[in-house]
């Protein structure tokens, strides 16, 4: 994600509703037995073109949702949305996840499965069509979801990247 256009945000500016992608119980085997801890994906976002992901890990459930929710604030980005869906399709990538997403008309709602969806709802996306390929691992499409977004420009941001005026980027 190391893109030119990103725009940090910080996250006392706005109010952030977390949603919990995945929880699951990891083990660390040692010479004296295994100990169990609990790994959590949460996404943030305020449903207004903010949105964050945070990887936590705590000995209890709760301790690694709340480390994850502080780790999301941090990683806080502005995504385009225009009308409700995206200003263009994009792919995105993380490791083995592959991830499209493309917008869609007005009513179509968010056609997107388990984390892809709730990465969607927290950026306040209300129509996409979206399709996960490649490996499923929630963290990953998180990951590959939060890359496809950072790509994302809208009209006025390439306008002015190219140095031409609106009308100009779209009669050509």
């Amino acid at each position: 994600m190391s893109n030119a256009n990103v725009k940090k945000v910080r996250s006392s500016e706005i109010e952030l509703k977390d949603k919990l992608v995945d929880i699951r119980r990891v083990t660390k085997v040692t010479k004296g037995g295994r100990t169990f801890s609990f790994s959590a994906v949460v996404v943030v976002g305020n449903e207004n073109g903010v949105v964050g992901h945070g990887l936590g890990k705590a000995k209890e459930v709760t301790g690694a949702i709340a480390k994850a929710i502080d780790d999301a604030k941090k990683n806080l980005i502005k995504v385009p949305v225009v009308n409700g869906t995206l200003p263009h399709e994009q792919n995105g990538k993380f490791s083995g996840s592959r991830v499209f997403i493309k917008p869609a008309s007005n009513g179509t709602g968010v056609i997107a499965g388990g984390a892809m969806r709730a990465v969607m709802e927290s950026v306040g996306v209300k129509d996409v069509l979206a399709k996960s390929k490649g490996s499923s691992n929630p963290a990953n499409v998180v990951k590959a979801t939060i890359d496809a977004l950072v790509q994302l420009r809208d009209a006025a941001t390439v306008a002015n990247h190219r140095g031409v005026t609106l009308d100009k980027v779209f009669n050509g």
